[in-house]
């Protein structure tokens, strides 16, 4: 599982980037394999000899039952992993709902959707910030936090981020009840408006 620091930052693709290099790395070692035997350094009699060689595919013959049943459950193993593996890629980032109290009966549970609107409103009264745009991240237990800003031209930068840690992520976390609230936070300069020439 990753820390709510990392899932602050980006969504991670830590099982495709594991699938891949181990496919990667059985290509790798099939190559040099192939390599190696084709080198003769295992022996001149089985550099010379073809790769389906005639041993294989009187095997093959005898035990064809075998042989059919072990590839069709090899290639439905394969095409379940392929279709897990596209599914869990395509599937959308998670946006967890906070549970401010879990009282039977009388729970309080804030959206992800009105945690970032909230958060977003607030942030948008910062001094020299036109717009901006939050999302609520990561598990229902660690949530994480991805605020976006835009500035006005002119704006310092470092009276915003000031103001940004100070008031509205610490009001966050207090309304949040959290001790802490990984943030990632991206921040877009104003640009001057362009005047025609006549």
């Amino acid at each position: 599982m990753k820390s709510p620091s990392v899932a602050a930052l980006a969504r991670s693709h830590r099982a495709e980037r594991v699938v891949t290099t181990l496919i990667g790395l059985l290509a790798l070692l099939t190559g040099a394999t192939a390599l190696v035997v084709g080198q003769g350094w295992l022996g001149s009699f089985r550099a010379v000899r073809p790769v389906l060689d005639s041993i294989a595919l009187d095997t093959l013959r005898n035990w064809q039952t075998h042989a059919r049943v072990g590839a069709i459950v090899l290639g439905v193993l394969l095409l379940v992993l392929g279709l897990l593996l596209a599914a869990r890629t395509l599937r959308p980032e998670r946006h967890p709902d906070l549970a401010l109290d879990r009282s039977v009966g009388s729970g309080l549970v804030v959206t992800a959707s009105a945690i970032a609107e909230a958060i977003a409103v607030d942030a948008e009264q910062v001094d020299g910030v036109s717009r901006a745009r939050a999302t609520v991240v990561g598990d229902p237990e660690e949530p994480a936090l991805r605020l976006s800003v835009w500035l006005h031209e002119g704006t310092r930068l470092k009276d915003v981020w000031r103001e940004l840690d100070g008031s509205v992520l610490t009001r966050a976390r207090e309304s949040l009840g959290v001790d802490t609230l990984p943030t990632a936070v991206r921040v877009e300069l104003g640009t001057a408006e362009r005047q025609r020439v006549r």
